[in-house]
């Protein structure tokens, strides 16, 4: 154990990003990077988590971090908790213009759960409508207590469109860190947490993984809850072979038995049985509500869903659940990652499914298929149009309730012929309005005996569309039932319910 002790480090921080849609998180990390990640950005928005490693000087000393993005549209909620469950220290961006938004506080909860130290960066502070201390008050009142308004939080403002600021916030983190106290032990094997996972097709299935401790080396196997591979290459953020990585370093291992569940536990192994050992006693930790039967009385609207990554599964999934009702089940009947396939198609026809890719394309046989089958096939590369298709599919298909209602009763007065089931009366309106081509029900002595339909009324012998209360009148009725003098007929109407 002393040994063990003895190789004790201090390891870099994970840093993961936070915040609401468009406050700037991406364009902050790019400043820091120097590259263009937001331009290259589906509409605008981050969707998917983005590690990557940095070397920084801060206060003349060279400091690395790990950098975690996150999407800030509510529909990759999950995504953003994986990564404060990930991360050492979170950074909360909120623009200097808006102030608190939805999004701001859902990331918020999601850094309080899991006991994350954070910083704000307040944002945009070069914009004409920015506000400092209006934010300020914003976020007290949403329960942050920024240092100098009565509170510990550190707060930066800044500008990641000029850089303005930028340097006070990294060397706010790396004081953050000293005080975290971030150690790693070089001498152990590497364990951590799955970051993100999608399905190579030439590769195979490859996972993001952020290494918490140890060491991970070519030639070892890794293992997670229910999968496992043998570590022939790491790639590091750029896509580069390492021989070896340590902690906090983001890597990705392609050639795994089946996909990660992401945000899991991963660990390394010197051999296969251990890996294969620890992938399967840590099986049960994985979630799978695919097969969610809709309840009694509930339609269903089914899908079959591909998405390029396994955490866009997770968050078109969590949207889509949101979409149910007491009336309509949304139901994903089979989901994975990959372009859309034959087998897809094919899982899809059995049941009259839609067809929904997420950042993925159909394969050719499966574009043949869909063509020839007439398949309901839509891909989508923006998270919220592919709500807002469902959306509309959930109210097509939502049945229609109606519900049967008393426009108006009659009493009849006199019965003047009767030819089969045509007859004509004449009556008085004791309630209500009665109109022509109305469905009536017929009652004696308080007791429903049949139901007719009104096919003409007049009124002072003149022919009428509507007769109302306290009028007398003469109608024309189509019914089995032969009237009587002193039947009351109810005229009814079904109201439809949305």
């Amino acid at each position: 154990m002393e040994q063990k002790n003895k190789n004790i480090t201090v390891r870099p921080p994970v840093v993961v990003v936070v915040g609401h849609i468009d406050h700037g998180k991406s364009t902050l990390l790019d400043y820091i990077r120097k590259t263009t990640t937001t331009e290259k950005e589906a509409g605008g928005i981050t969707q998917h988590i983005s590690a990557y490693e940095t070397e920084l000087e801060i206060s003349g000393q060279k400091r690395k971090m790990t950098f975690l993005d996150t999407p800030g549209h509510e529909a990759f909620c999950s995504i953003r908790e994986r990564g404060t469950r990930i991360a050492d220290i979170a950074v909360l961006v909120v623009s200097a213009e808006d102030g608190v938004k939805p999004q701001t506080v859902e990331a918020l909860n999601c850094i309080t759960n899991d006991s994350v130290p954070y910083i704000v960066a307040l944002n945009k502070i070069d914009r004409p409508n920015a506000d400092i201390n209006r934010v300020k008050q914003d976020l007290a009142e949403n329960g942050v207590l920024v240092e100098g308004w009565g509170g510990s939080v550190p707060i930066v403002p800044l500008s990641a469109k000029n850089g303005e600021g930028v340097p006070e916030l990294l060397e706010i983190i790396a004081l953050q860190s000293d005080l975290e106290e971030l150690t790693g032990d070089p001498s152990v094997t590497a364990e951590g947490f799955v970051v993100e996972s999608n399905l190579n097709p030439k590769q195979g299935i490859a996972a993001t993984l952020i290494i918490k401790n140890g060491v991970m080396k070519t030639g070892t196997f890794i293992a997670s809850a229910g999968a496992y591979a043998p570590i022939r290459a790491i790639l590091n953020y750029k896509g580069e072979n390492l021989k070896e990585a340590s902690f906090s370093s983001p890597v990705k291992i392609v050639g795994w038995n089946t996909t990660p569940m992401v945000g899991q536990e991963f660990k390394t192994f010197v051999k296969k049985e251990d890996a294969i050992a620890f992938a399967g006693e840590n099986k049960n930790t994985q979630t799978d509500t695919t097969h969610e039967a809709a309840s009694e009385g509930q339609a269903r609207l089914e899908i079959v869903l591909k998405a390029d990554t396994l955490g866009s599964l997770d968050a078109v999934e969590h949207e889509l659940k949101k979409l149910c009702n007491e009336k309509i089940a949304v139901r994903i009947i089979s989901k994975g990652i990959g372009s859309i396939s034959e087998k897809d198609i094919k899982t899809a026809n059995i049941k009259s499914s839609l067809i929904l890719g997420f950042n993925v394309d159909s394969d050719k046989i499966a574009e043949m298929l869909a063509l020839r089958d007439g398949a309901n096939v839509k891909t989508f590369k923006i998270i919220y149009e592919l709500v807002d298709y469902i959306k509309e599919k959930v109210k097509e298909a939502t049945p229609v309730e109606t519900i049967e209602t008393v426009t108006g009763s009659a009493k009849i007065l006199r019965v003047f012929s009767k030819n089969k089931d045509k007859q004509v009366a004449g009556g008085h309106i004791e309630d209500g309005e009665i109109k022509s081509g109305s469905l009536i029900k017929i009652y004696r002595r308080e007791a429903e005996i049949g139901e007719g339909k009104i096919k003409e009324l007049q009124a002072q012998k003149v022919k009428t569309a509507i007769v109302k209360d306290k009028q007398e009148f003469g109608m024309f009725l189509e019914s089995k039932i032969e009237l009587t003098e002193g039947d009351v007929i109810k005229a009814t109407s079904l109201i439809r319910q949305e």
